[in-house]
């Protein structure tokens, strides 16, 4: 009898277990389902009376350029700290158009690619994908520079600071003419070299394009692929691409000009240096600019860490600053070329900067990271308001900085202990 009990007691345990379990699992799932997710705190609106008045002096001064140089379209973004604080457009996509330009008309940015090369490569050195030490030939081992011992010599770091030992601007010319850059690269083994690789600055857009094979390679994804799914979309840039057919199909874009009889006239939207899409293949508009650089400034710590942000802006080679006017209002006391940047440095600051120029279009970006602010300028044609306007804005700053940061001192205390700020 008392065994018969025994199995009657496990074929009820056995019958019973399943429902007891489905019960536990029920319940603990249901716990986790009502847990909201955590969302990521948005920065507090910037407001700075000091700021607004640095802007209308800012607008002030783009006017006359504007004057000066008849330039048709152009827009502005700027950060500060984490928020964008201006953003606008400014004339129209095209002379002789009503179509005005705003925050998503589409620019090509020309060499402002340079940067996003670098950023893209940065973010594979913080995941170890790459390392900034790397020899080219460990990814691209058939590549060859006229010199052996160069060529094993070459590395990712030299890529990224025109430090290849090739003369300037190789095969740009060709470049032009539309040659595939897999061509192009073939043909830098017939090229003398004028230095030693590391040694001196050396502008390229071909060599420089090294850098999206390597990471086509390390990555088994094309470059532009890379470009959209680690840079593009984390960061909200959504008119951006890299690619002619895109830009063209796009109905917002700024068209690029040429000067004719003392006039801007719309030029023709060509595909060159579609082929050396690391040095010259990014459209984007003034908005995508204004998200790339809060994360420039620290500030999208999801994307790219600010150590390897640092890393970028950092001297590599004396070289010289091609825009002299970021010289006229404020002595430099020198200048370099990081990775994908220059460094250009003043007694009392240090502006991380480039410009780009292509087909009609004229593009500059730059940071500022002691008084962590960035400004971008895309223009639909070159002039006084590309080559003056970021100059122009950093002497007005410099006016202004000591009442700006003092309003921001307060705010930020103000903001630490939830009081308003007078």
């Amino acid at each position: 009898m008392k065994k018969k009990q025994q199995l009657l007691l496990v074929g009820t345990l056995i019958i019973l277990l399943p429902i007891l379990l489905a019960q536990v699992w029920k319940s603990n799932t249901a716990s986790v389902a009502v847990v909201p997710p955590v969302q990521p705190t948005p920065p507090p609106p910037y407001i700075n009376p000091a700021f607004d008045q640095l802007m209308h002096a800012f607008e002030h001064e783009i006017e006359l350029l504007t004057q000066t140089s008849q330039t048709p379209g152009f827009a502005v973004a700027i950060v500060k700290d984490s928020s964008i604080v201006y953003l606008k457009g400014f004339g129209v996509r095209a002379a002789g158009s009503s179509a005005a330009v705003d925050a998503h008309t589409v620019f090509r940015i020309a060499s402002v690619s340079k940067c996003f090369a670098s950023f893209l490569t940065g973010i594979l050195v913080s995941d170890s994908v790459l390392g900034w030490n790397d020899p080219v030939i460990e990814y691209l081992p058939d590549f060859r520079l006229k010199s052996p011992e160069q060529t094993r010599a070459l590395r990712l770091r030299h890529v990224l600071s025109h430090t290849t030992g090739l003369p300037y601007h190789t095969y740009t010319n060709l470049v032009e003419a539309g040659m595939e850059l897999p061509v192009l690269l073939g043909k830098l083994k017939d090229v003398d070299l004028f230095r030693e690789v590391g040694k001196e600055y050396s502008y390229q857009n071909v060599a420089y394009s090294l850098i999206g094979e390597v990471i086509h390679k390390a990555t088994g994804k094309p470059y532009e692929v890379n470009m959209a799914e680690r840079v593009f979309k984390p960061l909200h840039m959504e008119q951006a691409s890299m690619d002619y057919t895109t830009l063209m199909t796009n109905p917002n874009i700024a068209r690029p000009h040429k000067s004719r009889g003392g006039r801007w006239v719309p030029a023709s939207i060509t595909n060159t240096y579609y082929n050396v899409a690391p040095a010259g293949g990014v459209n984007a508009s003034i908005s995508d600019m204004a998200n790339w650089m809060i994360a420039l400034l620290g500030h999208r710590e999801d994307v790219i860490d600010e150590a390897t942000v640092h890393q970028l802006f950092s001297p590599q080679v004396l070289a010289p600053s091609k825009n002299r006017n970021y010289g006229r209002s404020q002595r430099l006391s020198s200048s370099y070329y990081g990775l994908g940047w220059r460094v250009l440095y003043y007694p009392n600051d240090t502006v991380i900067y480039h410009g780009g120029f292509v087909n009609g279009y004229r593009s500059e970006v730059a940071v500022n990271t002691k008084d962590h602010i960035a400004i971008c300028i895309l223009a639909n044609a070159p002039g006084a308001v590309a080559d003056k306007g970021i100059p122009t804005f950093f002497t007005l700053f410099r006016a202004h900085r000591d009442s700006i940061l003092v309003y921001d001192d307060r705010r930020r205390r103000a903001l630490s202990t939830n009081l308003q700020v007078p």
